[in-house]
């Protein structure tokens, strides 16, 4: 009888653990991500310093790269050193580099920016409506714009060649 029971239980666990895995794979398979032709979304939104950022100031001029993260995301926090590395080697080639604080207060995400020493501009978007649009499902998220507005890539990794591609076009 005891036997019994454990067996039940055992089967019962592995059927939620089985409908677990399958609800988690099911919905990630569903995830839209903006198409590689898709307009980019516009928006405003203003920086760590109060200053304005338009993404649509950048059309017809420069590719913009958007960083979607978070001050308490891990991953975030390590890939910052690679950002970094990207803004000193592509900033001059004319990309554009911003990072989308998503759903942060202005002091928290300025005193990061702060002690990160970030060389690129920190937009707000306190309330993840940029994010929304986006489709950000996660961070880091990583978005080029041509300079045509057009959505390039959406996590694209590794993102050099895309980058290389789109600098050589000018």
């Amino acid at each position: 009888m005891v036997n019994m029971m454990k067996w039940k239980r055992s089967a019962v666990a592995a059927i939620v653990v089985i409908a677990a895995i399958f609800l988690i794979a099911t919905d990630a398979l569903s995830i839209k991500t903006p198409a590689r032709t898709q307009k980019a979304p516009d928006f405003i939104l203003k920086d760590t310093n109060g200053k304005t950022f338009r993404l649509g100031d950048y059309k017809g001029k420069k590719p913009v790269m958007i960083i979607f993260s978070t001050t308490w995301c891990p991953t975030c926090i390590g890939e910052v050193p690679y950002f970094k590395s990207l803004f000193s080697t592509y900033a001059d080639q004319g990309l554009e580099i911003v990072n989308i604080d998503v759903q942060e207060s202005k002091a928290k995400t300025s005193k990061f920016s702060a002690r990160h020493n970030l060389p690129y501009r920190v937009l707000l978007d306190e309330s993840g409506i940029v994010s929304g649009a986006y489709e950000i499902r996660g961070v880091p998220s990583l978005v080029l714009v041509d300079q045509k507005g057009i959505i390039l890539c959406h996590q694209c990794s590794p993102i050099e060649p895309f980058l290389d591609a789109i600098l050589n076009k000018k």
